[in-house]
């Protein structure tokens, strides 16, 4: 069974003795706590040796856990004391209670382990939501203080993970170095270039294996910095090249399990699902707004204002109203680009024969299965060109005739 507490200080400063309260005041938007110190003397940080000559006094403020979802806010006296020792290099000295303050922060020992759990497992901007929520005085700047650098060891681990992550997706990259065996970060470093990694390989010597992802640019600090050590890749991304492989076949032999699809059809009678063939861009883009669409219309949004919202065109919103997902699914499905490496043989000899410009080259006669818009044809009319057009000469200024120079 637990103990009541019978003073203010066992509430609001559970385990500590040199507190004192003072007075409590319960205000319409937060809690206001005086403490003063219970004890008449203190020791010195430096030499430790305790004093009782009060220099003067101070009040502090600092933040405290919120109590009954109002926040807490503790107003300190505080005192300076005379050090008495003649060989110490303090002359004063400013008090500190335990578990109530800690130099230069404003806030108690107890919220400051609150604040240093909350941004280690959800970070900044979900902490600073969920502290809003428990009244807790904390932004997400005020988290991420609390989240110090773990110390980097003079020596590489023996197996070494080294993957890239995002400190912001899609704009800045970083390097992440992980011991694998015992899952602990080792080292952030601040982008992803091999001349990073050659240098901390350097300075961190001891690696035998390297556990890496796909890219080059890990492979050349590798060989550079630690060429003794073996590169491996890990299960994560050997999955993911697999599954990249095996996606692009089926890509690839489309219409074989289509027709494989038919034929199960015609034999069973029975119409196959959607899901015996492997699923595209388009087809997700289809399904995900047609979900979109009907649930929009079903709430009661006018035509108008879906197109407007998603945007897209009015005729394509009643399109999606009125025609099945199968219907729509498998047209997704038949709008697929054809490749042009079949039709390199007729490019390169039309190239060569002086029809360098797209347009012209599909007005006249091509291949069957070459269809489609001009543009499709125009990246691998790029590539045939020896070189980058030279730029134009500038034109030349002519004056009207009669006119002075």
């Amino acid at each position: 069974m637990g103990t009541a507490c019978s003073s203010p200080e066992g509430v609001f400063f559970p385990g500590t003795t040199g507190a004192l309260v003072e007075r409590v005041e319960v205000l319409v938007e937060r809690t206001s706590v005086l403490v003063s110190s219970a004890c008449s003397w203190r020791s010195c940080p430096d030499c430790g040796i305790p004093s009782g000559r009060v220099h003067s006094r101070y009040g502090r403020q600092s933040d405290d856990r919120p109590i009954a979802g109002k926040p807490v806010l503790v107003r300190l006296t505080v005192r300076r004391f005379f050090c008495d020792s003649p060989t110490c290099r303090r002359w004063t000295f400013v008090e500190e209670i335990d578990g109530v303050t800690e130099p230069y922060q404003r806030a108690s020992s107890g919220l400051r382990n609150w604040l240093r759990a909350v941004a280690a497992e959800l970070g900044g901007r979900p902490g600073a939501r969920l502290c809003r929520k428990l009244a807790v005085p904390a932004g997400r700047m005020r988290l991420l203080r609390h989240l110090h650098a773990p110390s980097v060891p003079d020596r590489s681990p023996r197996v070494l993970g080294v993957d890239e992550f995002a400190f912001r997706r899609g704009r800045r990259f970083g390097t992440i170095l992980v011991d694998v065996e015992t899952h602990q970060v080792v080292d952030v470093l601040p982008d992803r270039t091999s001349e990073m990694l050659t240098a901390w390989l350097r300075e961190h010597t001891g690696a035998q294996i390297v556990c890496r992802d796909r890219a080059s640019t890990y492979t050349r600090a590798i060989k550079d910095a630690a060429p003794n050590a073996t590169e491996v890749a890990d299960r994560w991304h050997l999955l993911r090249n697999l599954s990249l492989a095996v996606e692009q076949v089926c890509h690839q032999h489309r219409a074989c399990l289509r027709k494989y699809a038919e034929h199960q059809q015609h034999n069973q009678a029975v119409q196959p699902t959607l899901d015996l063939l492997p699923a595209t861009l388009i087809m997700d883009r289809v399904r995900r707004r047609h979900e979109e669409i009907n649930h929009m219309l079903g709430i009661g949004y006018p035509i108008s204002e879906i197109a407007r919202r998603l945007g897209i065109d009015r005729k394509t919103v009643r399109r999606y109203r009125v025609t099945d997902l199968d219907v729509l699914l498998a047209s997704a499905r038949d709008r697929r680009n054809v490749p042009l490496d079949q039709f390199k043989p007729y490019l390169q000899a039309a190239f060569a024969a002086g029809h360098t410009n797209a347009s012209c080259r599909r007005a006249g006669a091509s291949p069957s299965g070459l269809h489609g818009h001009h543009s499709g044809v125009q990246p691998p009319s790029r590539i045939h060109r020896p070189g980058p057009t030279p730029p134009r000469p500038p034109a030349r200024r002519v004056d009207p005739p009669g006119r002075a120079v």
